[in-house]
């Protein structure tokens, strides 16, 4: 299984920022070997085809879209469906982030329906799962997480399964004003996840103020299998240093 290490760019970055990180990012990795990591980047929709004209040129970098409707087409203003964002460059469709859970109204069932939307067209669906403080506090959080996850893909065959990323993201420990999390707040949410999904999925990764410091920790996590990373990556320096961590991983783990 492969060391994922991607990041969303959520609403950042012009055309032309977004031209410029591809093309340093795309010279800079050459032919830098990746064997057994998997980076990804998912940028605005605005940018995604720009990225994706410059990315053609290292295949082994995949793509994804931050969000895409249940449709395949139909009178929803504003909305991107999955195919249009396979169109454009996409093979991950990253769903239910908390963000979109809590600012435009995501809810387990419709999660459930884009996962199912983004499987129907052979894309990878990246399913965000992740409790607030409150939560953790109670003492919640692995149901809380499960709960979301279960519901999310609840009727899929194994087959399915293997098409699915669940990307653990506690909201407490996400944005500017996050708190990374210890090593040992993370190993009961893994280890619940791992138990109940096992190897049926294509990977479990972390998000949740991830930086070059803390990255070789979380990746020795039991049942973390990569990364997903928000500021920290926005530079290609940042990425690259990932790409780094994730490789020495790779390398020390085999």
């Amino acid at each position: 299984m492969p060391v994922w290490m991607g990041t969303s760019w959520k609403m950042n970055k012009t055309l032309a920022q977004a031209r410029d990180y591809t093309v340093r990012l795309v010279k800079e990795l050459g032919d830098r070997d990746l064997t057994g990591v998997q980076p990804f980047i998912i940028p605005p929709f605005t940018a995604l085809a720009t990225v994706r004209e410059i990315a053609v040129d290292d295949p082994r970098v995949i793509l994804g879209a931050q969000n895409a409707h249940w449709d395949d087409a139909g009178a929803w203003t504003g909305e991107i469906s999955v195919p249009q964002a396979l169109d454009a460059g996409a093979r991950i469709i990253e769903i239910g982030h908390s963000e979109r859970r809590q600012h435009f109204g995501e809810t387990i069932e419709t999660t459930r329906l884009k996962v199912a939307a983004a499987l129907r067209h052979g894309a990878l669906a990246l399913l965000c799962v992740g409790e607030p403080a409150e939560v953790r506090d109670a003492g919640r959080s692995t149901a809380y997480i499960l709960e979301q996850s279960e519901g999310a893909l609840a009727g899929l065959s194994d087959e399915q399964l293997r098409s699915v990323l669940i990307a653990y993201e506690p909201i407490w420990a996400i944005g500017e004003a996050g708190r990374p999390a210890t090593p040992e707040e993370l190993r009961g949410p893994f280890a619940a996840l791992r138990e109940r999904f096992g190897d049926r999925v294509r990977g479990l990764l972390y998000g949740g103020s991830v930086n070059q410091d803390n990255a070789p920790d979380l990746l020795r996590i039991d049942g973390v299998d990569g990364l997903f990373v928000g500021r920290a990556a926005w530079e290609v320096e940042g990425f690259l240093a990932l790409l780094d961590i994730a490789t020495a991983h790779n390398s020390t783990d085999s």
